[in-house]
């Protein structure tokens, strides 16, 4: 078994719970997941099985999109609804229009200060153990993208929104900025990922309904990359590392299948010469 299999994670598990349950019930080892989701998110989960592990770096994960909701008032030290409120709650004197407003100021290349309570680790510990124990925790912003941040409804105080985002963004922290913009806070009281790159709700399942054939193929991951066909001796050498001869391709990549179909390395392309850059271990391992 090699491929992607695209998880509906539910919440109250880890990404890491999913994981080892596909583990469990597919019965391999070589299991990993692209893209961390906090336990109270839900959505799209990509988990790599088998030779696909090792594409995870390769495979895109921008865009991610979400929706979610959001409770303005008071935020909370988790920045969702899990932590414990910072402040008695306030009134939120803003329409939505102001709010809509405000969101869109969030728009573009920012830097973003994640959560105190993250997996960002500080001086190799994540930060969430650090304010666990009370210790001050100082995060250095990172640089994210956020393309769109919309308002879908407005019940105040509770608003959902939509947003699409670079890999890495906290979507906690974009509300518990927004709640320091409107001047009343806010935390997250519910996330959903709809999209990790590639990978879409609509091709999402449970964990529990998962099986074999809900696994998209290896043929079917980096389909925006050139294929190339091998021959028995070209493909001897890509097995070994070594660089072949190839016609002008479009792109920097390419994907290269021995005559059987069966999608053996990724390859850097320049100046008609084939590079591997990762062999897919041996064409009969599993």
């Amino acid at each position: 078994m090699n491929g992607i299999l695209v998880i509906d994670k539910p919440e109250g598990v880890t990404s890491h719970d999913v994981v080892q349950a596909v583990r469990k019930r597919f019965r391999t080892s070589k299991v990993g997941h692209l893209g961390t989701l906090d336990p109270m998110a839900t959505g799209v989960l990509p988990v790599s099985i088998g030779k696909a592990t090792r594409l995870a770096q390769f495979l895109p994960t921008f865009p991610k999109e979400y929706e979610g909701q959001i409770r303005f008032g008071f935020s909370t030290t988790t920045y969702d609804r899990e932590g414990t409120p910072t402040s008695d709650p306030r009134p939120l004197d803003r329409t939505a229009d102001d709010i809509q407003k405000a969101m869109r100021q969030s728009i573009g290349t920012i830097d973003q200060v994640p959560p105190p309570f993250s997996a960002k680790k500080i001086g190799g510990v994540p930060s969430y153990k650090l304010a666990r124990a009370n210790q001050a925790v100082e995060i250095a912003p990172a640089k994210v993208e956020i393309k769109e941040f919309e308002l879908v409804t407005a019940e105040l105080p509770y608003a959902t929104f939509r947003t699409v985002c670079s890999a890495g963004t906290y979507v906690r922290s974009m509300v518990h900025d927004l709640g320091q913009q409107v001047g009343c806070g806010a935390h997250l009281t519910a996330l959903r990922r709809t999209r990790s790159g590639d990978f879409l709700i609509r091709d999402a399942v449970q964990l529990e309904h998962s099986n074999e054939e809900n696994i998209v193929s290896m043929d079917r991951l980096l389909t925006s990359w050139p294929r190339i066909e091998v021959s028995e001796e070209d493909e001897a050498k890509v097995v070994h590392g070594n660089e072949i001869r190839g016609s002008d391709l479009p792109g920097d990549f390419a994907r290269i299948f021995n005559k059987k179909g069966e999608f053996i390395a990724l390859a850097s392309v320049q100046s008609g010469w084939v590079r591997p850059r990762l062999v897919l271990t041996s064409i009969n391992s599993d």
